[in-house]
């Protein structure tokens, strides 16, 4: 009997087909043994589908931290011969996550199953990226899975530092313009209803800020039940459109064109691009795969469009380099290290010692661009909560020098 099948590689690729088997049990067996981990199966007949345990849950939001922390555990106790079931049910043990527990059992059932490690981390694919599952395939295939797990704990914990430092640095940025809209909600709402009235026996003219910050403030306790649904509906579909494809394909294009902060952008997408590379080609995956597995994990159209002409030129056998060429995307003297690490033969280790390079700098760049952001929001700030507060005693300021004069 036929059946067909999807499975993924060792490389972390699906593979789709059909295999003659008598039962989907041995089919599977058949196809275990040619290095592929079968996701569905079922027989061409059209009958009910034999899909292995590998079930994804809804709720698979674990930090990077957790599984940079996951992938170092794992390493050591493998490297001191722990059998992978054992070592993984030690971390579940320890682990007060419940969800991270949950994942754990997840991989440990299918391990008891017969599956190998990064077949077992293909049907938590949310939490355990391609790069991740195909750093573990090579271990495997290679009989170093330590080797492979320390790798990928520093690529992860990497990542996460790299990610905690751009949050931290924009932290007290975000609070000083949070705290900023509280005031001046607050003088708006509050404080200036309680002017109104003295504003009306003055029987003169309101200077115009005052006029306008006047006839906000009536509107705003007039149809607050409209304005603040809507407030909340405006920011909530705004954040929703940034997390969504196109939404992150226009910030990101939008960023990338910017005088100053495109070129942050690029140092940033040039080190994660050369650090991933890098460590996939230490790990001995095959330059396409490589270069799938990286595309795979960037964000950015122009920049996933980059790998793909990259891996176009590396079957037609021309260098790398030469799709890493324009100045737009990526930065040019880490195009000139990677053209002169093909030269040597020592592709990897450049990618990987350009990438530290870059995430020196760039770290160096973030914690100035806060230092320069906090004082221009703090100006920015005071002249808003200035000009409501001039506004409000401005006419005090008028009757004063008519009863003067």
């Amino acid at each position: 009997m036929n059946y067909s099948y999807q499975a993924y590689d060792k490389a972390g690729s699906l593979r789709e087909g059909a295999v003659e088997a008598s039962s989907a049990d041995e089919a599977t067996e058949i196809l275990r043994k040619k290095g592929l981990f079968v996701a569905s199966i079922d027989s061409g007949s059209g009958g009910a589908k034999a899909k292995k345990k590998k079930s994804v849950s809804g709720k698979t939001k674990v930090s990077s931290k957790i599984i940079a922390g996951f992938a170092r555990e794992l390493a050591v106790l493998v490297s001191t011969g722990t059998p992978l079931i054992d070592a993984i049910s030690s971390i579940e043990r320890q682990t007060s996550n419940e969800l991270w527990a949950q994942v754990l059992g997840r991989v440990r059932t299918r391990l008891e199953e017969g599956d190998s490690l990064s077949g077992s981390l293909e049907g938590d694919r949310q939490v355990f990226d391609a790069v991740f599952r195909s750093l573990v395939a090579a271990g495997e295939s290679s009989g170093h899975l330590d080797t492979m797990l320390q790798r990928v704990a520093v690529l992860t914990r990497k990542q996460a530092q790299i990610k905690a430092n751009v949050l931290g640095a924009m932290m007290y940025p975000i609070l000083l313009m949070g705290v900023g809209v509280f005031v001046v909600s607050l003088l708006i709402g509050v404080v200036l209803p309680r002017f109104a009235g003295m504003f009306e026996t003055l029987d003169t003219e309101l200077p115009a800020s005052t006029a306008v910050l006047m006839a906000i403030s009536d509107f705003v306790r007039s149809y607050w039940f409209g304005v603040i649904p809507g407030i909340v509906a405006a920011v909530w579909g705004f954040s929703w459109w940034i997390m969504s494809p196109g939404g992150q394909r226009v910030i990101g294009n939008i960023v990338l064109r910017l005088p100053k902060v495109g070129d942050i952008l690029r140092s940033f997408m040039t080190a994660r691009i050369t650090r991933l590379l890098g460590v996939l080609l230490e790990a001995k995956v095959p330059m396409l795969d490589a270069i799938a597995l990286t595309r795979e994990s960037l964000g950015h159209e122009k920049y996933q469009n980059m790998m793909t002409l990259a891996e176009e030129a590396v079957t037609r056998g021309e260098p790398i380099s030469a799709a890493f060429s324009d100045g737009s995307l990526m930065v040019s003297s880490a195009c000139e290290a990677i053209r002169n690490g093909e030269q040597t033969g020592r592709l990897a280790e450049v990618m990987v010692h350009v990438s530290d390079y870059l995430d020196e700098d760039n770290d160096t760049v973030i914690k100035s661009l806060s230092s320069l952001i906090e004082p221009v929001i703090m100006i920015v700030l005071g002249i808003l909560v200035g000009f409501v507060a001039i506004s409000m005693f401005l006419p005090l300021f008028d009757l004063t020098a008519t009863a003067g004069a």
